[in-house]
């Protein structure tokens, strides 16, 4: 078995199958048993699978040895100047010769034997193989009693709700990608949060996701880890927002719009006498609902941008209804009909005020007309405005639908492994 350890070596000169990166920061302490661990692996890998492999260290900035260490051990060391542990990931990936990779932290904590099997589920099939801590085991001492019973659970909970990755362990650091399926998710993210980033782009593309038992053991430091629980769990669950337009937008649109619709129905029903008596909803619900129709109404122009973005973006297939009104999800549509309803809007206004003058300007008994009145003309407003914000995030075109974009049902049937 071969290793390529200088970073000029031609990747064609040995078939190379396979390559463990792993993020550095000061960790020359805990690199001997990590780079023999690895090198363990790598054995196991090319008995059983006849794959070569490499090991590579991303130094995300060392400044005790670890570099020098790391080279003497016989790995390849790949310097990363972009800071963060997704970068030092980013960084060792497009640097890797591999075509399987397999990424794991390089303090210990990790047994890459445990990446034979993955390598092993890469080969029969999957995009992505995840390590499941849960299904491998975790030593005492190895992993917060926070992380283990709220942050990782409520996460991971979270990222099967928005995403249906079937997975349950999203945070596991020992994980293997196809070179092919890396490339093509177009990883950004350069902390913690690239960890959730590559399961929900690989979800959303519908690749298929594998998990394997990994166990997790106390790391070999003398010093605090670079985690910071509460830091990086925010930065993990607003990343999972960011990249579900539907749980961010979509959902609290149609539950504002909905209430509004209700309250409004309500207070029509009564002004209009078709119901009797006192109503409970006043002025002051008609103005909250006036309030929740037109947010909503603004998160639905969000949902619609960020989905259009992520569609151009090529890391979420376009949804089916989308792809059918395509012909008329356009700039000048959105201008047409948003236009409309602010005509609308100022119709409405001058008949309540014709209507205010006729009878001797006395306060008018109910708001209910000038209240939808005003509802279309933020609704127009932001229909208008909104078309001009998904034509400029989509390159300046006025067709919000990108031309290249995959449709949802062309990718059915390419689902998540459970």
């Amino acid at each position: 078995m071969e290793y390529h350890s200088d970073p000029q070596e031609d990747s064609g000169s040995v078939p190379l199958g396979v390559s463990i990166v792993m993020p550095c920061l000061n960790e020359v302490q805990s690199l001997p048993h990590c780079i023999a661990n690895a090198r363990a692996a790598l054995a196991q890998i090319h008995d059983r699978f006849a794959l070569a492999g490499e090991i590579v260290i991303a130094d995300n900035g060392s400044t005790d040895g670890s570099q020098a260490l790391a080279e003497a051990l016989g790995a390849r060391v790949v310097h990363v100047s972009r800071k963060g542990y997704g970068a030092a990931i980013i960084g060792g990936f497009d640097a890797a010769f591999g075509d399987y990779l397999v990424m794991g932290d390089c303090d210990g904590s990790y047994d890459f034997t445990d990446s034979v099997a993955m390598i092993g589920a890469l080969i029969d099939g999957a995009d992505l193989c995840m390590g499941s801590r849960f299904l491998g085991g975790i030593a005492p001492g190895a992993m917060p009693w926070k992380n283990r019973y709220i942050g990782n659970p409520v996460l991971t909970g979270l990222l099967n709700l928005f995403f249906r990755t079937g997975i349950n362990d999203a945070h596991c650091g020992l994980r293997a990608i196809r070179k092919e399926t890396y490339r093509a998710l177009g990883l950004q993210g350069a902390g913690m949060e690239f960890a959730s980033e590559m399961v929900i782009k690989a979800a959303l593309r519908r690749h298929r996701i594998a998990q394997v038992p990994a166990t997790l053991s106390p790391d070999l430091r003398d010093r605090a880890p670079h985690l910071r629980p509460w830091r990086d769990g925010w930065r993990h669950l607003r990343y999972l927002f960011m990249l579900s337009p539907t749980w961010a937008f979509g959902v609290p649109s149609v539950l504002m719009i909905g209430t509004g619709a209700i309250i409004f129905a309500i207070a029509s029903l009564y002004a209009t006498g078709l119901l009797t008596g006192e109503s409970p909803v006043g002025v002051s619900w008609t103005i909250a609902g006036a309030f929740a129709i037109t947010t909503g109404h603004f998160a639905a122009v969000m949902a619609l941008a960020t989905h259009f973005y992520g569609a151009r973006q090529g890391y979420r297939p376009l949804r089916p209804f989308l792809q059918r009104y395509a012909n008329v999800l356009t700039l000048e549509n959105a201008l047409i009909g948003g236009g409309a309803a602010v005509v609308a809007s100022i119709t409405s206004v001058a008949l309540v005020v014709y209507w205010w003058g006729s009878h001797g300007f006395v306060a008018l008994p109910t708001t209910l007309p000038l209240l939808i009145a005003i509802v279309l003309g933020v609704a127009g407003m932001q229909t208008a405005l909104g078309g001009f914000l998904i034509a400029v995030i989509g390159g300046h075109e006025a067709e919000f639908c990108p031309p290249n974009a995959v449709p949802d049902t062309a990718m059915q049937g390419r689902v998540p492994l459970r």
